[in-house]
């Protein structure tokens, strides 16, 4: 397939037989730049507020996401998007849509990041002026 990767699968036939598998090397593994941007004083003055997660820049794809408030996992209004490669890099993005008052009460807010077994995060610590 052009423009695609193609993994080809290296058999090695040993003595007796035996049969050892290699799959070669699919590139180094590269960690996700993470970067959190808050709800904007505009949004915060309608009825919703949303977070932005951005994860850009890591190899292989696989990157999940994770959303807490104040320490407490949130499910509900999360929109994580597919995955997207170019040249080798992968990146997504995660929205987490919170009703105004939801956003008034909260305080910290983060999103959490696994890739490739290793955590990474960032997160928005909200002031008591922002409200």
């Amino acid at each position: 397939m052009q423009g695609k990767r193609v993994l080809e699968l290296q058999c090695v036939f040993l003595v007796f037989l035996n049969v050892l598998c290699l799959s070669p090397a699919a590139g180094p593994t590269v960690k996700p730049s993470v970067s959190l941007l808050p709800p904007s004083s505009l949004q915060i003055s309608g009825d919703s507020a949303a977070l932005l997660c951005l994860l850009s820049s890591y190899s292989p794809q696989g990157a999940q996401v994770s959303w807490t408030l104040d320490g407490s996992e949130v499910t509900e209004g999360v929109q994580t998007s597919a995955e997207s490669e170019r040249d080798g890099r992968y990146s997504r993005s995660s929205v987490l849509t919170l009703s105004k008052a939801r956003w008034e009460k909260g305080e910290l807010y983060v999103c959490k990041v696994t890739h490739e077994g290793a955590p990474h995060e960032a997160s928005f610590q909200k002031s008591q002026s922002q409200c």
